[in-house]
């Protein structure tokens, strides 16, 4: 055990929160109406809607499940309500039933059983009011950092991101590890490139062997789809701030993981099994990756940017770190740490030790920008059409 003691709520002897979110959550896109007029009662609520839900099948059945559910199992989240229609491919009742209800409480509410608008609006209160009472009456007790998990996040990268904020969240996520947390790195096709730095860094076969095959898989899907991505940059942003390519921006990307070796490599929204560093399998774009890693149970994200975003996340506190003053200075708004300083000579380690201690305060009730500006972006990654 660390001495480093953070504040959280229990779920159970390994899970903390670091907030105590009451959620109302659809589990199908014809509820979000109503999950929209629900949460518009009580400004204590945040409210989860998706276009999921329906007329997928297979695999994307179980990733949207897996999703909805890992989101509801994020220990930052004390209370659930899910709003359902009454006939969807994921119901209430398989979420429910896919959520450990330790240290939280779940309600479920259909709209095809109860019909009237006001019978639905009269139950879903009563249901907030009895979750309320629940999260109300948890009190924050110590718990050792070795129990947090954090997601690492780039998006709108530039050439700096590779030389300062990159770098110094390397440094965080190195440090997280030696003192016993779980460090989640994402985004596969933002790998591409990077394969001989990865696989020097994975002591275990079939681990190196998934990855690099999961990485060559992101190439394919390109190829199929008229594109090459190697020696090109897929992304206009990326383009206009400077970077020259995929493998430029993927060299970049993966110094947000440091230097530990890579334990483990999990499914799109699943939770990891192994503390220190693990890669989880995420597209690059930054709502889907960031939405997976927390239903993965990540605590918060660290999200480096070069170019700015207002990105956040309904349940975990997400940390923006600039790679560039002008950019910090233009979107200070959106952005919690400059990490811009390092080209005027500040010292990379002291930079990361700035967003170490943000990192504790966020553990310990800080909002991030994100979150004062309510920024809740939700989106799950999908593998096939819809039916």
């Amino acid at each position: 055990m660390s001495e480093i003691k953070l504040k959280g709520y229990r779920r159970s002897d390994s899970l903390f929160g670091i907030r105590n979110h009451i959620v109302v959550m659809s589990s199908v896109s014809c509820a979000n109406s109503v999950v929209e007029r629900i949460a518009k009662t009580d400004s204590d609520i945040i409210q989860i809607t998706h276009q999921h839900g329906c007329t997928h099948m297979g695999a994307d059945t179980e990733q949207v499940l897996r999703t909805l559910s890992g989101t509801c199992n994020n220990p930052n989240v004390g209370g659930v309500l899910l709003v359902g229609l009454g006939c969807e491919n994921v119901s209430v009742s398989d979420i429910a039933s896919h959520v450990d209800h330790s240290g939280k409480i779940v309600k479920t509410l259909l709209i095809q059983e109860i019909g009237e608008i006001q019978k639905i609006m009269d139950a879903a209160r009563d249901s907030i009011r009895q979750m309320k009472d629940f999260v109300l009456k948890q009190q924050r007790s110590n718990f050792d950092i070795c129990h947090l998990t954090v997601g690492l996040e780039c998006g709108g990268s530039d050439p700096f991101s590779g030389i300062t904020a990159n770098p110094a969240v390397g440094l965080v996520s190195d440090r997280l590890v030696e003192l016993g947390a779980t460090v989640i790195l994402s985004e596969i096709p933002e790998m591409i490139g990077a394969e001989a730095s990865l696989k020097s860094r994975i002591p275990d076969d079939t681990v190196r062997q998934r990855l690099l095959a999961r990485i060559k898989d992101y190439v394919r899907f390109a190829k199929d789809a008229g594109c090459d991505l190697r020696g090109s940059n897929p992304s206009p942003g990326n383009i206009k701030a400077g970077l020259s390519s995929i493998e430029e921006k993927s060299l970049g990307s993966i110094t947000k993981g440091g230097r530990s070796n890579i334990k483990e490599f999990v499914e799109y929204a699943r939770r990891p099994k192994c503390k220190g560093l693990v890669v989880m399998d995420t597209p690059g774009n930054d709502p889907e990756s960031v939405t997976g890693m927390v239903a993965g149970g990540a605590n918060l994200v660290l999200f480096t940017t070069g170019t700015g975003t207002p990105l956040g996340n309904p349940v975990a506190p997400v940390i923006k770190i600039s790679s560039n003053t002008g950019m910090y200075q233009r979107m200070s708004d959106f952005i919690d740490i400059n990490a811009g300083e390092i080209i005027k000579g500040t010292r990379t380690d002291a930079v990361a030790d700035e967003i170490f201690e943000f990192l504790l305060d966020v553990c310990n009730g800080r909002q991030t920008a994100a979150e004062v500006n309510n920024c809740r972006e939700f989106a799950i990654n999908r593998i096939g059409p819809s039916f």
